[in-house]
């Protein structure tokens, strides 16, 4: 078992409804939630020309390996309506893994811990509701500490998730 951090984040239809079955859906395919965060409403990132996101974090118990765990995520998406669209552009529902326990993982197709977590305030602040003691595997700073480096302007709580 491990305990891992997904990120969700959703500016497409109805948002908070696609992350709370996003949640459920995780809890079905991937393992039970130990600790979900608050939900918030953020601004776009990478591409400014869209509509906010709302974004949540959740910590999840599974026996996934990472592998399994993305392609798990990626069934999700699908089931909740993804479509590819431009990089960070707008989405129906993204799933990314945070953290995957203490592992750092370098595989063409899944980098773990996540390659941007560190400079993005939309999974930083979510995650440091639910993790704010968890360490960069390989900086060893905290999500807190994290925190204090990104410009977390605009981002507003919405409800619990």
């Amino acid at each position: 078992m491990c305990d891992v951090v997904l990120s969700l984040g959703a500016n497409v239809g109805d948002r908070l409804a696609v992350i709370r079955h996003a949640a459920s859906a995780v809890v079905d395919k991937i393992g039970a939630i130990t600790a979900k965060s608050n939900v918030y409403e953020t601004p776009p990132w990478g591409r400014v020309d869209q509509p906010r996101f709302l974004n949540a974090c959740l910590i999840v118990r599974t026996e996934l390996s990472p592998i399994e765990l993305l392609d798990k995520i990626k069934d999700i998406e699908l089931d909740l309506g993804r479509v590819k669209r431009a990089r960070w552009g707008p989405r129906e529902i993204d799933i990314d893994i945070i953290f995957y326990g203490d592992a750092v993982f370098d595989l063409p197709e899944l980098k773990i811990p996540h390659a941007l977590m560190t400079i993005r305030s939309f999974v930083l602040v979510p995650l440091a509701d639910v993790a704010p003691e968890w360490r960069h595997p390989e900086d060893g700073r905290t999500v807190t500490e994290l925190l204090r480096d990104v410009n977390a302007d605009g981002i507003e709580k919405i409800t619990q998730l």
